[in-house]
């Protein structure tokens, strides 16, 4: 039996036998985003250790999203990220810090930078975001099965205006697109009566929902789950839509084909809907897994990180960004879901054990 002190030194020389006797892999074309922190120092351990010695890794192209770098570069260097995203359609990400107003001041910078993530969602025409858990043979973890998640990628609280205001009236006009501004519409009026509100506007694009139907129902076929579609619609009336436009994309494409692989056998035969207070019982009910669930942004959020709870970690689900180009092709982005491990990069920058 080897021990650890005498397996390393020979794993490194295998790693270094196979590197010279072989040639490198020429890698396609991919963007990869640096982030920060625990998660910065470990994949440049795996990129030393288990990329760059076996693949070529000249076609990719590096972009420092570390908020020293977001701030020397006025946030420039996002931009050019998310151009690079668009063009190439291929992304790895490190996570990121969107710094607090505590961290500004910790780190020196000019201003608290907005959430990368939100502005790669918008720059790649985000549809979707796929949260599904990983498993591993041998290991047993929360889920018997796949439990399979899509979380719509744009819209709702994350690209909110907002505004502390005071007493007074609170009037939400539309002006519609063409058309002369007296033709403005109310969304809504209401008078504020306390000294102290916050006056908050967002909207939910729903023109993609359509993309985001197919791509959710072929992957739990494929992966033979069951799906579901969760929202709050019973109170926030304007998620119907996202509701019905999804049921009518499965009963017109896929309800035939669910119904002959008996993947509806337990739900009457029809997709199914869950009030989203139902859905967070449900993920701690439902351990046997083969299910799946779609959900805005928010909710998506939320919920995909109560299924990496259930499944015992955050680094035991997947978190896939899918976007659409201007030409339709498909813009894929790979990124963990959880963050960057900032309480084990302060053991190790105090010299403490991690791994």
């Amino acid at each position: 039996m080897f021990s650890r002190r005498m397996a390393t030194p020979l794993a490194g020389a295998a790693r270094r036998a196979l590197s010279t006797e072989f040639p490198k892999i020429k890698a396609p074309p991919m963007v990869f985003i640096k982030g920060e922190e625990m998660t910065r120092y470990a994949m440049q351990l795996i990129l030393d250790k288990w990329v760059e010695p076996f693949l070529d890794t000249s076609n990719w192209e590096y972009y420092d999203l570390s908020c020293k770098s977001r701030d020397d570069t006025e946030d420039q260097v996002l931009q050019d990220a998310v151009d690079a995203g668009a063009r190439i359609g291929s992304v790895f990400k490190e996570p990121t810090i969107t710094p607090t107003e505590v961290q500004k001041q910790a780190m020196g910078l000019k201003k608290p930078w907005g959430s990368p993530n939100g502005a790669m969602r918008r720059g790649w025409n985000g549809i979707t975001i796929s949260r599904d858990t990983i498993h591993i043979e041998g290991v047993e973890l929360g889920f018997k099965e796949p439990v399979l998640f899509e979380r719509h990628a744009v819209g709702g609280e994350y690209g909110a205006g907002w505004k502390t205001v005071g007493r007074g009236e609170l009037i939400t006009r539309f002006y519609p697109e063409g058309k002369p501004e007296w033709e403005a519409e109310i969304v809504d009026a209401r008078q504020l009566v306390d000294d102290h509100n916050v006056a908050v506007v967002y909207h939910n694009p729903y023109d993609n929902v359509v993309d985001l139907s197919h791509h959710f129902f072929s992957r739990c076929l494929k992966g033979r789950v069951t799906p579901y579609v969760v929202t709050k619609k019973t109170v926030f009336k304007w998620q119907e839509g996202f509701w019905q436009t999804m049921k009518d994309v499965f009963d017109e494409h896929y309800k035939d084909q669910f119904q002959e692989a008996g993947l509806l056998d337990d739900c009457g035969g029809e997709l199914q809907h869950l009030i989203s207070d139902a859905a967070t019982m449900q993920i701690i009910r439902w351990r046997k897994g083969a299910f799946g669930m779609a959900a805005h942004n928010y909710d998506g959020d939320m919920l995909t990180d109560e299924v990496a709870q259930v499944h015992r970690s955050p680094g035991f689900i997947t978190s896939n960004l899918i976007g659409k180009a201007d030409d339709g092709s498909l813009i894929k982005e790979f990124e963990a879901s959880h963050g960057t491990v900032a309480d084990l990069w302060n053991d190790h920058l105090q010299g403490k054990e991690t791994s």
